[in-house]
């Protein structure tokens, strides 16, 4: 099963208004469905994967007996989510390692949704009663209930304000779509991110005057996604993000993938494309950008995560 997906917002500050809908804050984490349909619980991420080692704190959620839970896994931090925090952990799969960060990075499950409970299913319920019939749960101490509030205009300051992500605005008479974009929910953002394959990449110090490149480490990332008719877009080159322990992930991740020629149908800058090596867009990563520039092109792209538990954002056009 796959979680609903929200429809970006034309104007990411103009969220729909009316009595129909409620508004939520749009976490800044990791979308996981919480299933306990077997009696075992299992995590699952966007794309379908099983990420229940990654995160050994949530397993109080079996108390939650033949459930689906939607939720976000957030990483707190002086109060409010840190991806940056959360990205540590987010691809660990060595059940060691992810107890040893779960005793120091903590993460909680923030439920939204509920598909199925005590084996019955309501995801044709519509959303208000979905949501009363989350407010009567007992949930664990791992996992919190998102909150809902009735202003959409109060609830976007205040995340602001706060350095909150966004707000995600929801049609109290909607059903649950698995795997759908649905404009039923609407999202809006105040830093704008997404999940881009990796097309290529240059090695750190190429280009630069008196140093040699070095093939151990990365020094920039060009980003793409597919259109509606399939064809590969290009999105920009990132090269800010990358050092450290993220950079090598991606790094190792990219190896294998080398390609020829670029996957891309969009002509790239001769700038952007030299000294690229190409490869085939497998691998996603997040990032965080100022705004789509005419074209399509991120500007000032920044990578936040790999990501191997998400599908890529589709293209859209600016």
């Amino acid at each position: 099963m796959q979680p609903m997906l929200a429809t970006r917002a034309p104007d990411p500050d103009r969220l729909p208004h009316g009595p129909e809908w409620a508004y939520e804050v749009k976490w800044d984490g990791v979308r996981v469905l919480a299933d306990t349909r077997d009696g075992m619980l299992r995590l699952r991420a966007r794309s379908g994967r099983d990420v229940t080692v990654t995160y050994p704190e949530l397993a109080g959620l079996e108390r939650v007996q033949g459930a689906v839970l939607d939720g976000e896994v957030v990483v707190m931090s002086g109060g409010i989510p840190s991806f940056e925090a959360l990205a540590e952990r987010m691809n660990v799969r060595d059940s060691s390692r992810a107890i040893r960060l779960a005793s120091r990075v903590p993460a909680t499950y923030i439920v939204f949704d509920v598909l199925m409970l005590y084996g019955v299913d309501v995801s044709r319920n519509p959303f208000s009663e979905r949501r009363a019939t989350l407010e009567r749960l007992e949930l664990p101490a791992c996992a919190q209930l998102s909150p809902v509030y009735p202003d959409g205009d109060a609830l976007w300051q205040v995340t602001r304000e706060h350095g909150l992500e966004g707000v995600v605005a929801k049609r109290l008479t909607s059903t649950y779509q698995p795997g759908r974009r649905s404009s039923d929910w609407i999202k809006a953002a105040h830093r704008a991110t997404r999940t881009a394959a990796v097309v290529g990449w240059r090695s750190e110090g190429y280009g630069r005057a008196g140093s040699a490149a070095s093939s151990h480490r990365l020094g920039a990332v060009l980003l793409g996604a597919r259109d509606a008719d399939g064809r590969w877009r290009y999105l920009g080159k990132a090269g800010s993000g990358l050092a450290g322990r993220r950079g090598a992930d991606l790094l190792r991740a990219l190896m294998g993938l080398e390609r020829d020629t670029p996957a891309l149908d969009d002509d790239v800058p001769r700038e952007d494309a030299r000294g690229v090596t190409w490869c085939e867009p497998r691998v996603g990563v997040d990032v965080r950008y100022l705004q789509r520039m005419v074209g399509g092109r991120l500007r000032q792209p920044v990578v936040l995560a790999l990501r191997t538990d998400a599908d890529i954002d589709p293209w859209e056009t600016p």
